[in-house]
């Protein structure tokens, strides 16, 4: 277990999105953040103290996790001066990167010397088998986006927070490093060869109760020339009964692609009911989730409605509004 709470490292993130692990613990999990360290020409805040490592001691943290998702997950070397320092303070560091921290030989020796440990989320952890496609008992929900970076995950936990409060029986499966730093579990899907990774998708959400949800993270888009694959794992693996759309309003083009347009949400049920129906022919699509951060109340509220008549479906931002009308729709089927 990565020892909590969390001095949450933000680096120099260009802007919020960037800083999206770190937002995410923020909302999910405040509980375990005493604050934010930003290096000069952050783009990102989360409206958390700004803490020196210093601070973040004092404030009682025993983790720096970085909390930056950049294209690539690269450790720079202003990045490394600040993470051995605080190792040489006692800190554990804590990462969802490609760039493990464990293949750093100078972290390594910094924590070897200083009796702290090392925390490279994004490395899977268990023997996973090759996906075999049979029916598992017990209902899934996926949710798939776009684009990347829109709202799948916070979809889920917030389907699965409402389940909770009204009792409902439901487990939010985390398959990315966010989803893993806030639940404590899970699997770290596009760090797994490719041939397994939707048998670890089955591996992740097993048999359970007939009136049991899993609520699986969603990653990558099937539009997303760089991330496909992922989601295409997810929807095989997963064999998810429902399908929730989820979208980001405001985008100019697929993130990290300024040659590609975002799909409609029209092309998105069009293209990923029929792939998920290979996996289970029952499957539909039962709600839109909407990531109106950037939006006015009034604003997000309309366009809410808006899409909710065209779509046919019941459309809200669970994380802004809550997410008892998707739910409704789930617990329906």
């Amino acid at each position: 277990m990565i020892p909590t709470p969390y001095l949450l490292f933000l680096g120099d993130a260009p802007d919020q999105l960037a800083a999206k692990v770190a937002q995410g613990i923020k909302d999910w999990r405040p509980e375990n953040a005493v604050g934010q360290f930003r290096m000069e020409g952050c783009g990102a805040d989360l409206s958390l103290t700004d803490m020196t490592l210093e601070e973040g001691k004092a404030a009682g943290a025993k983790t720096l996790v970085i909390g930056v998702a950049n294209r690539g997950g690269v450790i720079s070397e202003a990045w490394k001066e600040v993470l051995r320092e605080a190792i040489r303070m006692g800190y554990d560091i804590a990462s969802g990167l490609h760039n493990l921290l464990r293949d750093e030989n100078d972290l390594v020796a910094e924590a070897k010397r200083a009796g702290t440990q090392l925390h490279d989320v994004r490395v899977p952890s268990v023997a996973y088998p090759i996906a075999n496609g049979i029916k598992r008992s017990g209902k899934r929900m996926l949710a798939v986006g776009t684009d990347c970076s829109v709202g799948k995950m916070y979809t889920g936990l917030a389907v699965d927070a409402e389940m909770r409060k009204r009792g409902m029986k439901s487990t939010f499966a985390p398959t990315g490093q966010t989803g893993i730093l806030v639940t404590g579990r899970g699997v770290p899907l596009d760090a797994v060869i490719a041939d397994f990774m939707a048998g670890a998708v089955e591996w992740l959400t097993p048999d359970n109760d007939d009136d049991h949800w899993d609520l699986i993270e969603g990653q990558g888009s099937l539009f997303h020339v760089s991330y496909s694959g992922v989601t295409m794992a997810l929807i095989h693996g997963g064999q998810p009964d429902a399908l929730v759309l989820s979208h980001e309003p405001t985008r100019a083009h697929m993130r990290g692609l300024p040659g590609y347009t975002l799909p409609t949400l029209e092309a998105l049920r069009d293209t990923a009911l029929p792939l998920a129906r290979i996996a289970n022919p029952k499957c539909q699509v039962t709600g839109v989730s909407i990531n109106t951060q950037h939006l006015g109340e009034d604003e997000a509220i309309s366009l809410c409605e808006k899409v909710e008549k065209e779509m046919g479906l019941p459309t809200v931002d669970p994380f802004r509004h809550g997410a008892g009308r998707l739910v409704d729709a789930l617990d329906a089927i």
